[in-house]
């Protein structure tokens, strides 16, 4: 048999191509079948074909994850409180630039050119999120806490349309309680806690789910907020973390939902008190959800109670108080006795 290898082929899921190699001895080639393959990004086989050994490399792909390839940066905003910053001497010391910017420059440091993030926070004009802004946003991530009830309710009402309508959104410890992910969730998202300084272990027991990509079992918080159940919130899409504490408490700490086309991520870590969105776990979960939450298909409006007529099976009507019009154009819809005479003609 010869020892070195003719032709490598690599498969992704939207190309095929080979690459010519220098020989290489048989016993190297295992060897870097081993490596390459335990660093979790491609599953490599070899096999013999007459005198040659073929190594084929095929990159390993999640079921779970989305179903296309981006060739655009995230557009990703940050929305942070800002208040504790402004008032707590060790929030300052722990976060000198707004707990909001350290989680951006988490993101900035993992995701390099495969994000563009931007920071918002509570006391700008609607709050930073203008319609233009949530536009052009592909992921929103949310952190509040002592300010839920100064966030405008139309604020509210548009994040929560936008999600409907495909934006992703990550919402980050006492983010819980926000008006925006009440709204999402439909329940009080009331909890236990208590804030005594503990060790969290953040346990990952959806290890296949792109979120907990990369993340040691588990993660070791030093010291953060005790949260505990009952954690008041719908039955989750999927279950990805779960949190236990010195105390004996655990805690759902990690949990996804889907909002009309939206995704939505609630993870638990990240008390004020604390430098949490430091740890360079922490942050590789949130990057993780980043790119999870993302939107897979273009964004498009979520209405609800179409009106579909004879023949019309790939669209609808929105009823308003002026007549039947188009959701995206409001353009009106033609009369009902000419859908029904060109129904009957097919």
């Amino acid at each position: 048999m010869k020892n070195h290898i003719e032709t490598m082929t690599q498969h992704t899921d939207n190309s095929q191509y080979s690459i010519a190699l220098a020989a290489h001895p048989v016993a190297e080639l295992r060897t870097l079948a081993r490596e390459m393959a335990a660093n979790g990004h491609f599953v490599l086989t070899y096999h013999q074909i007459g005198s040659t050994l073929v190594l084929s490399i095929h990159q390993q792909t999640s079921t779970q994850g989305h179903s296309m390839t981006h060739t655009t940066p995230i557009r990703a905003v940050v929305w942070g409180e800002n208040r504790h910053e402004q008032v707590h001497a060790i929030v300052r010391e722990n976060y000198p630039d707004g707990m909001h910017e350290t989680i951006a420059g988490g993101l900035r440091e993992l995701l390099g050119e495969d994000v563009d993030v931007s920071t918002h926070t509570l006391d700008e004009p609607e709050h930073g999120l203008s319609e233009d802004v949530l536009q052009n946003t592909d992921v929103l991530l949310w952190w509040g806490h002592m300010a839920h009830e100064e966030v405008s309710d139309e604020v509210v009402d548009r994040i929560a349309r936008h999600v409907n309508e495909g934006m992703g959104i990550i919402v980050l410890h006492s983010g819980h309680h926000s008006k925006i992910f009440r709204r999402l969730m439909g329940t009080t998202c009331s909890l236990r806690w208590r804030n005594a300084s503990e060790r969290e272990l953040v346990w990952t027991v959806n290890p296949r789910h792109p979120i907990s990509e990369g993340v040691p079992q588990p993660i070791v918080i030093p010291e953060d907020e005790m949260y505990g159940e009952y954690f008041d919130i719908p039955e989750p899409d999927e279950l990805v973390f779960i949190s236990s504490f010195a105390g004996g408490e655990v805690f759902r700490s990690g949990v996804t939902y889907r909002r009309g086309f939206g995704r939505v991520f609630y993870f638990s870590p990240g008390d004020q008190d604390y430098p949490v969105y430091h740890h360079p776990d922490v942050q590789r979960v949130i990057a993780n959800a980043t790119r999870w939450a993302r939107p897979d298909k273009p964004r498009e409006p979520y209405t609800v109670t179409l009106m579909y007529r004879p023949g019309e099976f790939d669209g609808g009507w929105l009823w308003t108080p002026d007549g039947l019009v188009h959701p995206v154009t409001g353009e009106p819809a033609p009369a009902l006795a000419s859908a029904v005479e060109a129904a009957q003609e097919n």
